[in-house]
């Protein structure tokens, strides 16, 4: 049992490594949390300090949840310690303890401890984005849309109530994570992903 609850400690520490703040100090760039929407993760460093620093900050994201959820599977946890780690890594990334625990918004690490759990799932989650994206033009609506679509997903692919309850409980973090978005949604000022558009 000790060894499990270290564990979540350290996928929560995992979680909590500011990979948006560390690689646009290490390519030169303006702090993220001083510019844009001052969020550390992908789209706002995206926007602030540019391709490079976005897409390396989506695959340090997305590898924290990887690797938290795969090693434990890996190792041979039981289902419900999996999800707790996946939890943790979640829930690090959006109150991280390095950076008096607030963070980013968990959309990329929770898409990564998903594919540590169920690749298939996880790539789901990801085409489900991508497409609101590309049809919409917001990433906050297409992460939305995404872990909106977590719970029935689960049930339709998986069936496993602990995986249920998971998903809910991760819709619930980035849902939180996304409150200040969806007001603006609502009043249509949310700004587009370049990224996607001409």
């Amino acid at each position: 049992m000790l060894v499990y609850v270290l564990a979540i400690v350290g996928a929560y520490l995992l979680g909590s490594i500011p990979f948006g703040l560390l690689i646009s100090k290490a390519l030169g760039k303006q702090d993220p949390r001083t510019m844009g929407s001052k969020n550390i993760g992908f789209t706002n460093v995206l926007r602030v300090s540019g391709k490079k620093a976005g897409i390396l900050t989506l695959i340090g994201d997305i590898g924290k949840g990887v690797l938290a959820t795969g090693v434990a599977q890996s190792l041979g946890a039981s289902s419900v310690w999996v999800l707790l780690m996946g939890f943790a890594v979640v829930f690090g990334h959006i109150f991280s303890i390095f950076l008096g625990f607030k963070g980013g918004k968990g959309v990329a690490t929770a898409l990564g401890s998903v594919l540590g759990i169920e690749a298939v799932l996880g790539l789901c989650l990801l085409g489900v984005w991508i497409g609101t994206v590309l049809v919409f033009h917001y990433s906050s609506g297409g992460a939305l849309a995404a872990f909106l679509s977590f719970p029935i997903l689960a049930y339709l692919f998986i069936g496993d109530i602990p995986l249920i309850l998971f998903s809910f409980c991760i819709l619930g973090l980035i849902v939180y994570g996304h409150t200040e978005n969806i007001s603006r949604l609502v009043k249509g000022t949310e700004p587009k992903m370049s990224l996607f558009r001409n």
